[in-house]
């Protein structure tokens, strides 16, 4: 029978095998040198070659190179900024970096090189770079702080080490990329760009003076000008010109053009300068009281045709309703320079007067608090703490309702209307309102308003801590993301606390009160000339107390009261002896009397008076009461007792 072709071929390639068993091949070069690797036979070999296409997942037998050891790089490559002043604390502008640059400093991209443990490698490097650094009495790092548009520069600490690669490397320092600025010491670096920087491209002709100046001088020449036209200098000189020749001494005159021709092309000029320059006359005034009165005449001129702002209130409202009528008015968006119009509904007042008791009583509310229940503490204070240590209250609450910008709305359209100041807001948080850097504001443990706080930040004065000084310290200071107190970090942390105490928890308030400033519009003033700024927030030695915050104040007896058995005749004449006291006296005359009455300059909640017996007035502090005898038949007596007793303050009398 015969074979089929498959069989065959088995047959065949059995024999080979046999064939192939009985005779071992001879040993390779290669298979000495891999003797682990199997042995396949022809057939397996074709096999593998020809179904080689189809088997490309298979594992392929690759030897595996031995790990090379990493070598740790020595060299740091970063950009750098060296600074020329030894107090900068700003970014540079382009044009300052561009001199900068081009006296030897400025921005540089520098590679170091060696031990990332040894300082003098950055030391070393940047004396090559920056060889008038070694004028500068050593040097310091910063960094841009808070974000990136940020322009205020963050000192960057030095280790006890002194600046090394690793610890610029090193993530904790929160360096990264962020461009490094090089800041002298001791002294300021030699900045001297004039050779680099010698005159160049066209010469243009001076508009003011006519003065040929080279292109790439012109912006020193301008600030130099003083804006004389070059035809006036030449005639304040000359001298000799007759009167026919002379127009005015604001009016140039070309030579051969007569006077009538230039006469009214020179007035339109000078009108259209002074349009200009009006804004800006304030800058040039020396007294900052007039220059704050320039601004706001100027201010308010210019929004005289606007829709005038229109301020209602009831006086037969209770108070907490006139106060709702007082927040709404402010909290609306106006253009709040506009002319201001009060009414006082149920009153017959009318004119300047009732503008001012507005002003006074909006100011009052801020200064010692609202009836107005708003944060679940009863009264509502704005600001809270120590006489000139008072900072804005940490109430989420009122961050919420946007208040505190309500309250910068009124403290700007009290001061454009001349009206009173809230005082005694801690100098540390109007460093911080005006763009201060909060890392450089002078913080003292008396503007942290907060009793507990404050405790725990002053254990930190102490020479040694107990456990649980400790222990209290460092739940304060963890609870802010602080670390908590050592010995080595115990000033460092004190400083820490004591800031976040009054800035950081404040920082939205304060934010919130400068765009209340700039709704108003004053904000060009109060940054432009820093020594206005007092006269908005004046301390509370400096306070103007006017009698119209004294009299809103007082509780007057009424016929059923519980006061001695007095008739009426007598209780009205000296009620009004008293009225007319304050209403004559001067600001400190009434801050006298306040603290005659209550004890302190500060305004409470509500002034009593009551009808007594004695030859002198009295005053019960803890009760705010002032006790006034019946006895007084004309003014000239009460006011020389009541003067009488307010000097004898100073001694206890009068006070209880």
């Amino acid at each position: 029978m015969s074979k089929s072709c498959p069989e065959l071929l088995r047959e065949a390639a059995n024999l080979i095998e046999e064939a192939l068993s009985r005779t071992p091949p001879a040993p390779t070069a290669q298979s000495q040198q891999t003797p682990a690797a199997p042995l396949r036979t022809p057939v397996q070999a074709e096999v593998a070659r020809l179904f080689a296409p189809y088997n490309g997942g298979a594992r392929r037998n690759i030897t595996r190179r031995p790990a090379q050891v990493q070598v740790s790089r020595r060299s740091y490559t970063h950009t750098v900024c060296c600074l020329a002043d030894h107090k900068a604390d700003k970014v540079p502008s382009v044009q300052l970096k561009a001199d900068l640059h081009t006296s030897g400093l400025g921005e540089h991209k520098v590679t170091f090189s060696g031990n990332d443990s040894d300082p003098m490698v950055i030391t070393n490097k940047l004396m090559e770079v920056f060889p008038k650094l070694q004028e500068g009495g050593g040097f310091e790092f910063l960094k841009i702080a808070g974000s990136t548009r940020s322009r205020n520069l963050a000192l960057l600490q030095c280790p006890s080490t002194g600046y090394t690669l690793a610890y610029l490397k090193d993530p904790a320092s929160m360096i990264g990329q962020a461009t490094i600025f090089i800041r002298p010491l001791q002294q300021d670096l030699p900045f001297d760009c004039e050779s680099s920087s010698s005159a160049s491209g066209p010469v243009i002709p001076c508009i003011t003076r006519q003065k040929e100046v080279p292109f790439s001088e012109m912006k020193l020449h301008r600030l130099s000008c003083n804006g004389t036209p070059m035809q006036e200098s030449e005639k304040e000189q000359e001298g000799g010109q007759s009167d026919s020749e002379t127009v005015s001494d604001s009016v140039p005159v070309r030579p051969g053009t007569s006077a009538e021709s230039a006469e009214v092309p020179a007035v339109m000029v000078n009108e259209e300068l002074d349009s200009k320059e009006a804004d800006s006359e304030w800058k040039l005034i020396e007294e900052p009281s007039q220059a704050a009165k320039v601004f706001k005449e100027n201010l308010l001129k210019e929004h005289a045709s606007g829709t005038p702002l229109r301020m209602k209130m009831d006086v037969r409202d209770s108070e907490e309703d006139r106060e709702r009528e007082l927040l709404l008015f402010y909290k609306q968006q106006q253009e709040w320079a506009c002319p201001l119009h009060c009414t006082l509904v149920g009153d017959a007042a009318v004119g300047e007067g009732v503008m001012r008791y507005f002003l006074t009583t909006v100011i009052s509310k801020l200064q010692f608090g609202f009836s107005l229940d708003l944060g679940g503490m009863g009264r509502t204070l704005l600001f809270e703490g120590e006489p000139d240590h008072l900072v804005p209250a940490a109430s989420e609450a009122l961050i919420e309702s946007n208040l505190f910008r309500v309250a910068g709305r009124m403290l700007a359209h009290s001061f454009l209307h001349d009206g009173p100041h809230v005082t005694g807001l801690s100098p540390a948080v109007i460093h911080v309102l005006f763009n201060g850097d909060p890392e450089m504001a002078t913080v003292v443990t008396e503007d942290c308003p907060d009793l507990h706080i404050r405790s725990i930040i002053k254990l930190l004065e102490q020479e040694e801590l107990t456990p649980e000084q400790k222990d209290t310290v460092s739940d304060l200071s963890m609870s802010w993301d602080l670390p908590a107190v050592t010995k080595t970090n115990r000033r460092w942390l004190h400083n820490k606390l004591l800031l976040h105490a009054v800035i950081g928890r404040t920082m939205r308030q304060i934010k919130q009160l400068r765009k209340g400033l700039k709704d108003v519009m004053v904000w060009p003033l109060l940054t432009s000339r820093p020594d206005v700024v007092p006269l908005i927030f004046p301390k509370m030695a400096e306070m103007q107390f006017t009698p119209q915050m004294l009299l809103q104040k007082i509780t007057w007896p009424v016929e059923d009261s519980d006061d001695e058995d007095f008739d009426l005749e007598s209780t009205c004449r000296v009620t009004g002896f008293l009225r007319l006291f304050i209403e004559t006296a001067s600001s400190g005359t009434l801050a006298q009397l306040l603290t005659f009455w209550v004890g302190w300059e500060m305004l409470p909640p509500k002034l009593r008076v009551e009808i007594s017996g004695g030859t002198l007035p009295t005053s019960s502090t803890c009760f705010e009461t002032l006790k006034l005898p019946a006895h007084f038949k004309t003014y000239m007596d009460f006011e020389e007792a009541l003067v009488s007793a307010i000097n004898s303050a100073q001694t206890g009398f009068g006070l209880v």
